[in-house]
């Protein structure tokens, strides 16, 4: 007997959409590199830059605010490495984000974590308030929830703190 199964880690990664794989798809049929001016260059191109418009109209931004990256990791060193003062971090974070964090040269913050894994909201708010007083320039980096163990990061209430500053 055959047990239906109910996939439910979607932290790590989710099955495609339908619209998102026949995007993929349509999009391995166009051989060309997106630098490059001839013919084929143009078609890529004009792929990247609907897609680029696209998303950009899905989150209210330009599309040139829209960075296309190979995945997370290249995207969190590239966000973390935008020239920060302090990057305010709690130690439960993704590697990818504490190694990059601490080789960028920004002074890094610890946020304090609860024993069930939370940030703290009143001491990231010193935290964050101080940073962003006494060195300069401050990210907040906190991932919205856990891969591993689940846990969801009040990220609304974080971004709010930091938004106050």
């Amino acid at each position: 007997m055959t047990t239906a199964r109910t996939y439910l880690d979607y932290n790590a990664s989710a099955p495609l959409r339908p619209e998102a794989r026949q995007a993929m798809a349509a999009s391995l049929d166009v051989c060309g590199n997106p630098s490059s001016v001839h013919a084929e260059g143009r078609a890529a191109r004009g792929l990247i830059e609907t897609a680029r418009e696209q998303i950009a109209t899905l989150v209210n931004a330009k599309p040139s605010e829209v960075v296309f990256t190979s995945g997370a990791t290249e995207a969190n060193n590239w966000a973390l490495a935008g020239g920060w003062e302090a990057i305010c971090v709690a130690g439960i974070e993704h590697d990818s984000v504490l190694s990059a964090a601490r080789q960028c040269g920004a002074k890094v913050i610890d946020l304090p974590v609860s024993r069930a894994g939370v940030i703290e909201l009143s001491g990231a708010a010193e935290q964050i308030a101080r940073a962003a007083q006494t060195v300069g320039r401050t990210l907040v980096a906190v991932m919205t929830a856990n891969n591993e163990t689940g846990v969801v990061q009040p990220v609304a209430e974080i971004a709010a703190l930091a938004g106050e500053l």
